[in-house]
C-alpha cells in the first residue's frame, strides 16, 4: 500500500484572504440593499407628498366650490328648499328665512309641508310621489311667516339626483307674487292714469283745434243763421199784413173793399212766398242743427260707436273749417269721388283729417303760391286718404320725430306739438289705420291715414 503525499494544509494567510473576500462581497450586498430600500421608500415618500399635494388641491378645489355654490344660494333672491325623497329638509337659503321669519336650524330636519298653510299641505305632502313619477310641479301656494301671515309664492319642484343617478329627493324654488300682484296692480293704475291723461291731452288738443277753428265754424254757422234773420223779418212783416187782412175780414167789410185791402196788403204774394221763405227757414235750421251735431262729434268722439258716414263729406266739412279760419286761401287741388260710403268713428277721422289738413296749411304759410292736394285711392281693404302740399318738406332727421307728443318745429307757442301725435294715436288705436308721413315727390310733405274698408 502505498502512502499517498500528504496534501499540504492551507495558510492562515490564505484562509484570511479567502474570508476577507466574502466578507468584502457580502458587505457590498448589504450596502445595496439598503441603497435599494432607501431607493424605494424615496420613491413612496415621493408619492406620499405628490398625493398629499394633490389631496390639498382637491381639498381646496372642494372648500372653493362650496364656498362658491354656498355665496350663490346666499345671493339667490328666490327662496330655495332641499329636501329628501321623504320631504324632510335638508337645507335653505337666507331668501326663505328672511320671508318666514326663522333661522335656518328652526327649519333643518322639519317636514317640508310645515312651512305652508293648511290650505296646501295636501298639495306639499304629495310632492315626493309626483318626484317619484318625475312629475314637476309648478303652482302658487301660500309660505307662513312667524305671524302667521300668508305670503303667497309661485314655485317651481323638481326632482333631485346623487351622484349615481340615484332618486335622492327634490328641489322647491319658488319666488313672491305679493310684490308681483303689487306691481301689477301699480302698473294697472299707471296704465290707466296714462289713459286719462291722453284723453284730456286729446280734448285738450280738439279744444286747441277748436280754439283755431272757432272763425271757420262761425263762418259755417254764420250763413244758415243770417238767412234765417232775413226770413224772420219778411215774415214777421208778412204777419203784421195777416193780421190787418184778417181784422178787416172779421169786421165784415165789404167785397170791394176788401178786395182792394187785399190788393194794397199784397197778400197774393205773400202768399206765394211764404212756401220758399218756410222751406229756406227749415234748410238753414236744418244746416245749423248739421254744423251743432258735427261740432258735438269733433269734441266727443269717444261716445260714438262706429257707423257708416260720407267721408266725402268729412273731408269737405274739415277742410271748410281748417281754410275758414285761415288768414290765407291756398289753391286746393282734390281728386276724389262725389261720395265715398266708410264705416268707422266720424268724430275720430275728422279730427284726423282736421289736424293733418291744419298741418299743411301751416306748412305753406310762407310760401308764395301756397297749394294744398287732397285725394284718396281705394286699396284692395283700405282706403287710402292722400294729404300733401308745396311747402319745404319734412327735414331728414325729424323723420322718426313728427309723430312724438309734444315735438314741433313751429316757433314757441305756435303749436302745442301734440296735434300729430294724437292724430297718430286716433288712427292706430281708435279707428284701426295707419299714419304716415313722407316727402313727396314733387316737393312738399305727404301724409297718408290709411282707414280699413268694412262691410256694412
Amino acid at each position: 500500500m502505498t502512502d499517498r503525499p500528504a496534501q499540504p494544509s492551507p495558510s492562515l494567510t490564505s484562509l484570511a484572504r479567502v474570508s476577507s473576500e466574502t466578507l468584502q462581497y457580502q458587505q457590498r450586498a448589504d450596502d445595496q440593499a439598503w441603497i435599494d430600500v432607501i431607493h424605494r421608500m424615496d420613491v413612496v415618500y415621493t408619492d406620499l407628498v405628490r398625493s398629499q399635494v394633490e389631496l390639498e388641491n382637491k381639498n381646496d378645489e372642494l372648500e372653493n366650490t362650496k364656498n362658491f355654490i354656498q355665496s350663490v344660494i346666499t345671493s339667490i333672491s328666490d327662496i330655495l328648499i332641499v329636501c329628501d325623497i321623504n320631504g324632510i329638509i335638508l337645507q335653505v337659503n337666507n331668501a326663505l328665512t328672511n320671508e318666514i321669519g326663522l333661522s335656518s336650524d328652526e327649519i333643518l330636519g322639519k317636514p317640508v309641508s310645515d312651512l305652508f298653510s293648511d290650505n296646501h299641505k295636501t298639495l306639499i305632502s304629495d310632492f315626493p310621489e309626483h318626484i317619484r313619477s318625475d312629475n314637476i310641479i309648478d303652482c302658487e301656494i301660500d309660505l307662513v311667516n312667524t305671524s302667521n301671515k300668508l305670503v303667497p309664492m309661485s314655485i317651481n319642484c323638481s326632482a333631485r339626483y346623487d351622484h349615481e343617478n340615484r332618486l335622492s329627493g327634490f328641489v322647491i324654488t319658488g319666488h313672491p307674487i305679493g310684490d308681483l300682484r303689487k306691481a301689477f296692480s301699480e302698473l294697472k293704475k299707471t296704465h290707466e292714469e296714462l289713459k286719462m291723461t291722453q284723453q284730456h291731452l286729446v280734448q285738450s288738443e280738439k279744444m286747441a283745434s277748436l280754439g283755431r277753428l272757432v272763425a271757420g265754424v262761425a263762418h259755417e254757422l254764420n250763413n244758415p243763421i243770417s238767412f234765417l234773420y232775413a226770413n224772420m223779418h219778411a215774415l214777421k212783416s208778412y204777419e203784421e199784413k195777416f193780421i190787418a187782412y184778417l181784422d178787416a175780414i172779421h169786421n165784415d167789410i165789404s167785397k170791394d173793399a176788401r178786395e182792394k185791402l187785399r190788393a194794397e196788403l199784397k197778400v197774393d204774394r205773400i202768399m206765394a212766398d211764404i212756401e220758399p221763405l218756410v222751406e229756406g227757414s227749415l234748410e238753414g235750421a236744418e244746416r245749423v242743427s248739421e254744423i251743432v251735431q258735427n261740432l258735438s262729434k269733433f269734441t266727443t268722439p269717444q261716445k260714438q260707436k262706429k257707423q257708416s258716414f260720407n267721408l266725402i263729406s268729412v273731408i269737405k266739412r274739415a277742410s271748410s273749417w281748417v281754410l275758414n279760419a285761415s288768414s290765407f286761401t291756398p289753391e286746393i287741388i282734390i281728386d276724389y269721388p262725389e261720395d265715398f260710403a266708410l264705416i268707422n268713428n266720424e268724430g275720430h277721422v275728422h279730427q284726423i283729417l282736421i289736424n293733418l289738413i291744419q298741418n299743411a296749411v301751416d306748412a305753406v304759410k310762407n310760401i308764395k303760391k301756397p297749394q294744398l292736394y287732397i285725394s284718396i285711392q281705394k286699396k284692395h281693404k283700405s282706403i287710402e286718404i292722400y294729404i300733401g302740399d308745396n311747402g319745404y318738406g319734412i327735414d331728414p332727421k325729424d323723420t322718426n320725430k313728427i309723430f312724438d307728443p309734444f315735438y314741433t318745429t313751429k316757433a314757441v307757442g305756435s303749436g302745442t306739438g301734440l296735434g300729430l301725435y294724437i292724430s297718430y294715436g286716433l288712427a292706430i288705436e281708435q279707428c284701426n289705420g295707419d299714419l304716415t308721413a313722407r316727402n313727396h315727390t314733387s316737393g312738399g310733405a305727404e301724409f297718408i291715414l290709411s282707414l280699413p274698408l268694412e262691410e256694412s
